[in-house]
């Protein structure tokens, strides 16, 4: 029997060892994504509220140009330590869209706080005709729908903590590994080089950041790494916002199953015993 169950665990491991490679040797990119240490991840992470307030400023001056972020609401930004004031004052800096009035007609106004983060373009068909037939994908999910494995561990700890922390990882190694392309290579015209991207080498986005891109509030230096681990965790917010609580919800609900597990067994030798001397 321990036989049977050593053998079906070393083909789990070699299957899942197989799916991680496989998802770069086919047609992914050629390099794995860097490793980076974030604040939230673990069973015990936490958000890094002045990363996410930094992040979200790289976001709202460099990113927003081109990509929206259309799930999050500017209410929503209190949960990453900015005050009510605040919210209302980035609000403020936006107009949106909003109607009928009485005469039948939309019309622009000021944003509030329960609205929307508007995005750059009035529709995807916009977005697309703007940029060379591709709208720039939106960030609210981006994290998430971007994660990559980092091996069997993580994959394993990936199924008891319900989430996949490792999205950030790609971003940032994408944002932070453009460079010229090696001699001989040719890339499509208007694409630039990029070991990172997952879709090849290629890509049409332009390297968005260069270093000091930003002036940050608490006078952290605004280097491309900085910039780009800050956007990266901030994604990772607005792809789960509740990640951290559904951790810590998840951790107590495992402590709960062990304990009750071990009455149950308790319970099961005390019925027995009784039968037993019955």
């Amino acid at each position: 029997m321990k036989m049977m169950i050593a053998k079906i665990a070393g083909l789990a491991i070699a299957a899942m060892v197989a799916v991680t490679g496989a998802s770069y040797a086919a047609g992914g990119p050629k390099i794995k994504p860097k490793e980076i240490e974030w604040s939230f991840a673990g069973p015990f992470g936490v958000w890094d509220l002045g990363q996410l307030q930094r992040g979200f400023k790289v976001y709202q001056e460099v990113c927003a140009s081109c990509h929206s972020i259309d799930l999050i609401a500017f209410r929503n930004l209190q949960e990453i330590g900015f005050s009510e004031a605040q919210v209302k004052a980035i609000a403020a800096e936006y107009e949106v869209t909003d109607g009928p009035n009485a005469d039948g007609e939309m019309f622009e106004r000021a944003a509030v706080p329960s609205d929307l983060i508007p995005g750059p373009y009035a529709n995807t068909a916009e977005a697309a005709a703007v940029n060379n037939g591709a709208a720039p994908p939106d960030f609210s999910l981006l994290a998430k729908a971007r994660a990559v494995e980092r091996g069997f561990p993580t994959f394993v700890f990936d199924m008891f903590t319900l989430y996949a922390e490792n999205g950030p990882d790609y971003i940032y190694s994408l944002l932070t590994g453009y460079k010229d392309a090696p001699e001989g290579k040719e890339l499509p015209e208007g694409t630039h080089y990029n070991p990172y991207f997952i879709a090849g080498e290629a890509i049409a986005m332009g390297q968005p950041l260069y270093g000091d891109d930003v002036e940050y509030d608490d006078g952290t230096e605004a280097t491309i790494e900085q910039q780009s681990k800050d956007v990266s965790a901030f994604m990772m917010w607005a792809a789960e916002p509740y990640l951290v609580e559904r951790k810590a919800l998840g951790f107590k609900v495992i402590i709960f199953l062990l304990i009750f597990s071990v009455l149950l067994y308790l319970t099961k030798k005390s019925v027995f015993r009784q039968l037993k001397s019955a």
